[in-house]
């Protein structure tokens, strides 16, 4: 069936500013050349987008001949402005961007757990207003936040889980009260750096890819054919709990204490660091990033043998991984992938090699500590350019 000529509009208008996103300000002309449209066509989406305010008149091309087709049209970056947020348990980052993505401001607060709920969660509202106000915004389009924890499918909502603070749970809540007018949305920290992994990163040339989070907590995001696959209850990825051996029992569940993340847990890491005889620089870090730093840095047997003992640690899990969902690659993230890098990246490669007989690629996280932020941001971008670009006449 063809389509009505107000869907065909709407389909080209996306198209045209999909564009615009991902290759920056075009000539009418590129326009044509990128869509296939006729030149009346685009000649038509340009005049109504920018009757819309969505897209403007950014500059001209250095083409001696001037007129409609030097002008270089981009989208109007200030139309939404977007904050993104990484939830810790030690504290939260926040940045405000405009609608391309184009950070305006940023900011970080340490919360400690003995602040309270109500002081924890007021102090990151505060943090999210302060930031917006040295963005020079008044009002928000859209706030992704990064947690740790479970989401809710069909909520959408952060679930109650033992060992997590009380005022990541009230935050969402907290924010959508002080930001009427504001989308806000929440997403599990490993699924947001997956996404901008996949988007940005060590992901970016692959469909299917898991990565395997390695810092304070244990976690996986799994991309299967390019789409982020979160299970029946929001729980895929969650690898803490797999049972495994060199453990001294098996996890529960309400404890994920003899699984997983018994081996390769923050606490974990730091404990194997010390019988080796590593320490990090303290207070640079948390301390198991920190020492796994050290040693990648440091020359001597002890290093070697601490990344080795490290290594042999991480792909157990990341053998029943593979096993499983024969992603093809694995990337390696969180605090301590970001500080093992490709020296810890490879030795678990080797290991990966011995244990299972399909093939998988180990790779570090490239986009590093600020990648959930950056997922977030970019969850909040598509989200603010869904509903702006979603009926670009109105």
């Amino acid at each position: 069936m063809a389509a009505s000529p107000s869907t065909a509009r709407a389909i080209n208008d996306r198209l045209a500013l999909r564009l615009l996103q991902q290759e920056g300000p075009l000539t009418a002309r590129q326009l044509k050349q990128l869509t296939g449209l006729s030149r009346p066509t685009v000649a038509d989406l340009v005049e109504r987008l920018t009757a819309a305010g969505l897209i403007a008149v950014a500059g001209e091309t250095g083409e001696q001949r001037r007129g409609p087709n030097a002008k270089l049209y981009g989208i109007v970056a200030g139309r939404a402005h977007l904050a993104a947020l990484d939830v810790r348990t030690e504290g939260v980052a926040v940045i405000v961007s405009d609608l391309v993505g184009e950070v305006l401001a940023e900011a970080s607060l340490p919360i400690t757990g003995d602040a309270g709920t109500g002081p924890a969660v007021e102090q990151a509202v505060a943090l999210v207003e302060r930031t917006a106000k040295e963005a020079g915004v008044d009002r928000l389009h859209t706030v992704g936040i990064g947690a740790p924890g479970l989401i809710d499918p069909a909520s959408g909502e952060l679930r109650d889980s033992s060992g997590l603070p009380e005022w990541h749970r009230r935050l969402v809540a907290a924010l959508q009260e002080r930001l009427p007018e504001a989308r806000v949305s929440v997403e599990n920290e490993t699924n947001l750096a997956a996404l901008a992994e996949q988007r940005d990163g060590a992901g970016r040339d692959r469909d299917t890819f898991v990565l395997v989070w390695l810092g304070h907590g244990t976690g996986a995001a799994v991309i299967l054919d390019g789409t982020l696959r979160r299970g029946a209850s929001g729980g895929t990825g969650e690898i803490g709990f797999l049972p495994v051996p060199g453990t001294r029992g098996l996890p529960s569940a309400t404890d994920c204490a003899g699984g997983f993340h018994s081996l390769v847990g923050a606490a974990a890491v730091a404990e194997l660091a010390a019988e080796y005889g590593i320490e990090a620089e303290p207070g640079i870090e948390p301390a198991a990033a920190g020492a796994v730093r050290t040693a990648v840095a440091t020359a001597g047997s002890a290093s070697a043998r601490f990344l080795d003992s490290l290594a042999d640690r991480v792909a157990v899990g990341v053998a029943s991984v593979v096993a499983l969902l024969d992603p093809g690659r694995v990337v390696l993230g969180g605090e301590v992938g970001q500080a093992g890098g490709e020296a810890l990246a490879a030795r678990v490669r080797d290991r990966l090699s011995v244990l299972s007989p399909l093939p998988a690629e180990v790779r570090p996280s490239t986009l590093g500590g600020g990648a959930v932020l950056r997922g977030a941001l970019l969850t909040a971008r598509d989200q603010a350019q869904n509903d702006l670009f979603g009926s670009p006449g109105r």
